[in-house]
């Protein structure tokens, strides 16, 4: 009912305000600026009026798009914690939970190496994930959306130009959702402060970011019971009522970043031939923990009786776990680049990493074998770019390799062909040489059978894709070959398993892996109808079962589109439909903030359907979703993970508000 009184509320007056009306002239409107914003109703006849392409948002790669406020349902794929399309992800239960990978192309790769911890990463963003803007006038983006009970998820944007030459923006990003199980609560805050400038011949330019982030996520381990997740049983309905493993765990990420990348061009004037000098620097702290105050936990089962169990095997304290990673990482690349505007971009660069990545002791087990305390890296790399973009053909090839003992390297090839402005065709090849993540080779906890120190090989990754994008038809083909593959997996015994425990391990994979993806798109339209729709297959050649993923994943979205009061209103109305087929899914183990491989139990094989309504009224969007209504009357058989639940039923609210003055 709230939800419901709010968008009266806030709708109403929008959609009252919204209708054009004849106002007589005033003198008081000079805003004292070059440009006017493009939402003003007023404008001085000798002012000028800034155009959408003046607001321009600048990637890493220095790719260029524009703001964008009109309603699609591209766009409403987008309305979530994480404002990108979910499709190929697995959310658990609660808003923020870590992602289970349907999709295995959506896994990023770096030949360096990362803290790890990746289940805590999901929230965390990258330095690639971070823009830098330039605006005629300010813009601010207002983002809200409720969560599970309760809760908020709010992400607020503002940047202005000082000059033509520099801008500014910071944005935060808060989310805070109880879920619907016990201790559950995810709370997670996000600052992103950026900085660009460029002088006016534009000789030297600059893009900085600094970033503070900290994401906290109570842990329970999941249910310990499926069978009365999935009983038609009323009492469990309350999914508090449930018991789950861990009553009072929790993990906190947290880490802060200082980044910038500047070019400074050596001839004073832009020409045919010209000669840049370049440097990135990254600077980033990380702080991983682990919490535990109870050790044993008591499970209680539906004939009254109670057994202790030790979820994670034996521990060499009794209470109050505190584990904790700390991790730092410094990055300098210097390159130099030589650009004709005939034959394109020649980059020559040479890198140094180096990282430290740590604990407070040292483990020496029975056996004399010890767990050290810290593993650092150094490293240096040298590599080539080339870039071209004539007519109708742009690419982008790299490849890097360690002029150091540390045996890496990457070759990155991009080729697009722009047949007509709506046809396009896009190639890649990649192959890497990765270093092991740091939480493969060393990890210490206060759980025993959690401590281990390992000097894996490399993770070599072939991938090669291909994509066509048409009026018709978006298809892509992804066919990838690994080798020397990580991963986790429960090495528990049967009689760990008797009791309950769950002892995980990294584990490195000696046979080769082939990963085959199809993945097509394509939206019908009928008049006011529309049914978007896209399929997802993939086929996975293993002599174990290592990777493993769904064979098809669909989404399809039937809706309905139209204008209301004089246009006033652009209002969107309809279902999705998502599956998945049957598979082992990866569990998850919060001690090590990672998925791991089993072949215990199936998940998938169910259907959600979700009923939304979206609206826009000028530069707001208006979102109104019943997710996964259908388990109001069908089976409790819907998992994201072995013992994890999806969500259930929830109607949720949100909006994004952009002001362009």
């Amino acid at each position: 009912m709230r939800i419901f009184i709010f968008l009266y509320l806030l709708v109403v007056p929008t959609l009252l305000f919204s209708q054009e009306k004849k106002t007589a002239p005033k003198n008081n409107l000079d805003m004292n600026t070059e440009y006017s914003s493009i939402t003003d109703t007023v404008k001085k006849k000798k002012q000028k009026i800034a155009t959408i392409d003046q607001y321009r948002i600048v990637t890493l790669e220095h790719d260029t798009i524009y703001a964008d406020t009109s309603l699609t349902i591209k766009s409403a794929y987008r309305q979530n914690h994480l404002r990108k399309d979910l499709f190929g992800f697995q959310e658990l239960s609660n808003i923020g939970q870590p992602l289970n990978t349907l999709q295995y192309s959506l896994t990023s790769f770096s030949p360096y190496p990362e803290i790890g911890f990746n289940g805590k990463h999901s929230l965390y963003m990258q330095a690639d994930q971070i823009r830098y803007y330039s605006v005629a006038t300010p813009f601010t983006e207002l983002f809200f959306n409720t969560t599970i009970k309760k809760g908020q998820n709010v992400d607020s944007f503002i940047t202005l130009n000082a000059s033509k030459n520099l801008n500014f923006s910071i944005a935060y990003k808060g989310l805070r959702s109880e879920g619907d199980y016990n201790n559950q609560l995810v709370s997670a805050g996000n600052l992103r402060i950026t900085t660009s400038y460029a002088t006016t011949n534009k000789r030297y330019a600059i893009n900085v970011h600094f970033t503070n982030q900290d994401i906290l996520n109570e842990e329970n381990g999941g249910i310990t019971n499926d069978a009365d997740f999935e009983s038609d049983n009323k009492d469990y309905k309350n999914r508090q009522r449930l018991q789950v493993y861990l009553t009072d765990a929790e993990s906190f990420l947290k880490g802060r970043r200082l980044f910038f990348d500047h070019a400074f061009r050596v001839n004073p004037t832009d020409g045919s031939n010209n000669l840049y000098i370049t440097h990135q620097f990254n600077y980033e702290y990380k702080d991983y923990e682990y919490k535990q105050p109870t050790v044993i936990s008591t499970i209680t089962a539906n004939d009254g009786s109670t057994k202790r169990i030790q979820r994670f095997g034996e521990s060499y304290v009794a209470g109050s776990i505190n584990d904790q990673t700390k991790y730092e990482r410094l990055y300098n690349k210097v390159g130099a680049a030589y650009e004709n505007s005939l034959l394109g971009k020649f980059i020559f660069f040479i890198d140094d990493y180096r990282s430290n990545y740590k604990y407070n002791r040292i483990i020496v087990n029975a056996d004399g074998s010890a767990v050290p305390d810290n593993l650092f890296l150094q490293f240096n790399n040298f590599g080539a770019q080339y870039e071209y973009q004539k007519n109708k053909w742009n690419g982008r090839f790299l490849y890097s390799r360690s002029i150091t003992n540390e045996s890496l390297s990457d070759l990155d090839a991009k080729l697009r062909y722009d047949m007509s402005e709506k046809i396009k065709f896009d190639f890649r090849y990649r192959n890497i040489n990765k270093l092991p993540n740091n939480n493969y080779n060393l990890y210490q906890s206060s759980w025993i059978s959690y401590n281990w120190s390992n000097n894996f090989k490399n993770e070599k990754i072939n991938s090669l894709s291909a994509e066509i994008t048409t009026p018709w038809l978006t298809g892509q083909v992804q066919y990838t070959v690994l080798k020397d593959h990580l991963y986790f997996t429960d090495m528990a015994t049967d009689a760990e398993k008797a009791v309950s425990a769950q002892i995980v391990k990294p584990m490195q994979y000696g046979n080769v892996i082939n990963y085959l993806e199809i993945k097509a798109s394509r939206e019908f339209k009928f008049g006011p109808f529309a049914l978007d729709n896209t399929l997802l297959y993939q086929k996975v050649d293993q002599s174990d079962l290592i990777l493993n993923v769904p064979d098809f994943v669909t989404r399809n979205t039937f809706y309905y589109s139209n204008h209301f009061f004089k246009k006033a209103l652009f209002m969107q109305t309809g279902l999705v439909f998502n599956y998945m087929t049957k598979y082992y899914g990866d569990d998850y183990n919060p001690v090590i903030a990672e998925f791991f491989v089993q072949q215990d139990k199936k998940i998938g094989g169910f259907a959600t359907f979700d009923f939304f309504v979206n609206a826009r009224i000028r530069q707001t969007r208006f979102y109104l979703k019943a997710e996964h209504f259908n388990a109001l009357f069908s089976q409790s058989n819907y998992y994201a993970a072995p013992h994890n639940p999806y969500r259930d039923f929830v109607l949720r609210f949100g909006l994004v508000w952009n002001f362009f003055q």
